[in-house]
């Protein structure tokens, strides 16, 4: 199998399984579920690390995240995320590299436990990278441990792209970024 059917059937497993976790979360109405998570409306700040691995996993780096994000429904969020990493430079010197990447989200259910899946677009650039546009399917985790306060992991599946017909070209030589980090929404 190769890696674009792995990847669309995990993505595609992961939406079913999200989708049974919403339908089950729905059927109780209970206050103890009301009181966790944002709203309609509401913003949300996260800080995280990161890490990138190219698709074989034997080339990686970490840096920094910072994303702002409004809620648009209950459960639909529209955010703007940066990030800066560093790594090791062939010389033997810092290299930094940075991205900018507009993502809207669809979380799951209602506990504190919400899955949450999504689309992003954005631009890489830096050091070590070409100037270059990307986009990519995500998904991820939250785990509310206060009303408004999560922790969170997100997995990035991204493609590079200089024109409209890289979007598709690229697809199999993605890189997998992944991040953890800390949330609050206000």
């Amino acid at each position: 199998m190769n890696k674009t059917k792995l990847i669309l059937a995990v993505s595609s497993l992961f939406l079913a399984s999200a989708f049974t976790a919403s339908a089950q979360y729905q059927t109780d109405t209970s206050p103890r579920y009301s009181s966790f998570g944002p709203d309609a409306g509401d913003w949300e700040l996260t800080l995280s690390g990161n890490g990138t691995s190219n698709k074989d996993f034997d080339n990686s780096l970490g840096g920094v995240n910072l994303s702002l994000g409004y809620f648009l429904s209950d459960n639909l969020e529209l955010s703007v995320r940066q990030a800066m990493s560093y790594s090791n430079g062939s010389g033997g010197g810092a290299e930094y590299d940075g991205s900018t990447f507009v993502a809207l989200d669809y979380h799951f259910g209602v506990d504190r436990l919400r899955p949450f899946v999504g689309i992003n677009a954005g631009g890489l650039y830096g050091d070590t990278t070409s100037d270059t546009w990307a986009a990519g399917l995500e998904a991820g985790l939250k785990f509310y441990v206060q009303p408004k306060t999560f922790l969170f992991a997100l997995v990035n599946y991204a493609w590079t792209f200089d024109d409209s017909d890289g979007v598709t070209d690229n697809f199999d030589d993605g890189a997998i970024i992944w991040s953890l980090g800390v949330g609050y929404n206000f």
